[in-house]
């Protein structure tokens, strides 16, 4: 899956346009990055189209910061402007998008990193 295909499959499913199913894409990549270690993010980075690689980039740094969904929720709806619901919808939809565009393994140790509550919204997201 490459970067263009990623993100029309993000806007066919939030009802978003492309720019901005794109724009929410890369902000919930470079949020969640903040809370991946290193080698984690280096792992992902070797599997992602791209054109999304930059945006996990920006995103990682030495030390893991602790927020939950709804603390990344707010943190992209901030960085997209979109209202808080479709930002909500939007990240658990790239999160669904991503299991779909990388390997079980590396998805499974990603939400790993992630978290109790990044499984739950993953599993509500169909």
């Amino acid at each position: 899956m490459d970067e263009q295909e990623f993100a029309r499959t993000v806007a066919e499913r939030t009802g978003l346009s492309r720019q901005e199913a794109a724009d929410l894409t890369r902000a919930t990549l470079e949020t969640l990055a903040h809370r991946l270690s290193p080698g984690e993010a280096r792992d992902l980075i070797t599997e992602l189209p791209e054109g999304l690689v930059d945006a996990v980039r920006r995103g990682t740094t030495d030390r893991i910061e602790r927020f939950d969904l709804q603390d990344t929720v707010q943190r992209v709806a901030g960085r997209t402007m979109l209202k808080e619901e479709e930002a909500d919808r939007g990240v658990r939809t790239v999160l669904a998008v991503l299991r779909e565009a990388i390997s079980e393994k590396e998805f499974n140790d990603l939400m790993s990193q992630l978290g109790k509550d990044f499984s739950q919204a993953l599993e509500s997201a169909g």
